[in-house]
């Protein structure tokens, strides 16, 4: 929970997440305060670990400071500003409660704060037995803090790009919940090219001397037999909800049916009826099949057509039909799509979608 009108973007999730000060990493505003109260499950203790304070300094840090209090030890940590700041990068605490509170008087410069935990189940980093592989543990709220990403899934990023942030944008983890992230680091590439992902734009860049490059390592394995996660299922059917009979200047049709819904279509695409309030399109994968994400784009034939948003269903039957609502919301989830007609984008399932039919 947090409360104030010093908040900038905040993300708790139960077992991790990631907080900030208003503005940052600008100047954070005078007069202000925040409080945030992180609550881990019972049984297990909280890990704080400080990406960056940095508060004009003034003596016992009276001006602006970062105060953290253990309720149940009865213990606090802090005051801190620039000129007192944590002894250590992570805090290990023994408690399932911490309150945070950041307050701001008059000053002229400072970034702010930023900060990440997560609960005793969930350490910072560990080394796997794979040599040039490890596992890293990304907090909830990654999506939003500050910093850029280079390259995308198929080609692997930068390693300068913010790590986490990555991971989001290549489809290894939920921004909502965050989680444990494996990969290594390999041989930079001449040219990392960008990519619309995720709710996340990369950036086109050049060569590195390494690239992070994750691994999807399913938790369980698929409810059926089904090919690797990377593979493009196949389409048994379209069917949708109408398409459009276009007709030329020479009275010339040409339909714009369903079965043109397919990725790599030449020529032009599906596209419902113009008078449609609202449409859909339905792909039935001819047998139930683990569904780990989507890719659309839009028609770039003649048309300047592409669906900048959509919501998906996913039924058994073909009957009864149940709306995606990600990992931890009670509200179907709306996922961006494309910003222009000729781009793909990229949004994963997690968790993935078993089912049969598609919508």
């Amino acid at each position: 929970v947090s409360t104030g009108n010093g908040c900038g973007h905040t993300l708790l999730a139960p077992h991790s997440g990631t907080l900030s000060s208003k503005n940052y990493p600008g100047t954070y505003p005078n007069h202000t305060v925040c409080r945030w109260r992180l609550q881990a499950p019972p049984g297990t203790s909280l890990l704080l670990a400080f990406g960056d304070v940095d508060l004009e300094p003034s003596e016992h840090c009276a001006h602006s400071s970062l105060l953290l209090s253990d309720p149940q030890a009865g213990t606090a940590y802090g005051p801190y500003c620039r000129n007192s700041v944590p002894s250590a990068p992570l805090l290990v605490t023994n408690s399932s409660s911490v309150t945070v509170v950041f307050n701001s008087t008059s000053h002229r410069s400072g970034r702010g704060l930023l900060l990440s935990y997560a609960t005793s189940q969930h350490p910072g980093q560990a080394l796997t037995p794979l040599a040039l592989r490890f596992s890293v543990y990304c907090p909830a709220g990654c999506k939003d803090i500050h910093g850029d990403i280079w390259g995308n899934p198929s080609q692997g990023y930068r390693d300068t790009s913010v790590l986490c942030k990555a991971a989001v944008h290549a489809g290894v983890i939920a921004d909502e919940l965050g989680g444990q992230v494996t990969l290594s680091r390999e041989k930079g590439i001449t040219l990392y090219e960008s990519a619309f992902a995720n709710g996340l734009h990369s950036k086109r860049g050049s060569l590195s001397e390494k690239r992070l490059i994750f691994h999807k390592v399913p938790s369980l394995p698929p409810p059926l037999p089904s090919p690797a996660c990377d593979d493009v299922l196949e389409v048994a059917a379209f069917n949708a909800s109408s398409w459009w009979h276009e007709v030329d200047v020479l009275g010339q049709v040409r339909a714009w049916v369903a079965e043109r819904a397919a990725l790599g279509t030449a020529g032009h695409s599906w596209a419902a009826e113009p008078s449609a309030e609202t449409a859909w399109l339905e792909l039935d994968l001819g047998t139930r099949r683990n569904v780990t994400g989507i890719i659309t784009k839009g028609s770039s034939e003649q048309h300047d057509y592409y669906v900048t948003s959509y919501r998906v269903s996913s039924s058994r039957d073909g009957k009864n039909w149940k709306p995606y609502r990600g990992s931890a919301s009670q509200e179907d989830k709306v996922f961006e799509g494309n910003a222009d007609s000729h781009g793909e984008v990229s949004n994963a399932f997690i968790p993935p979608i078993v089912a049969r039919y598609i919508r």
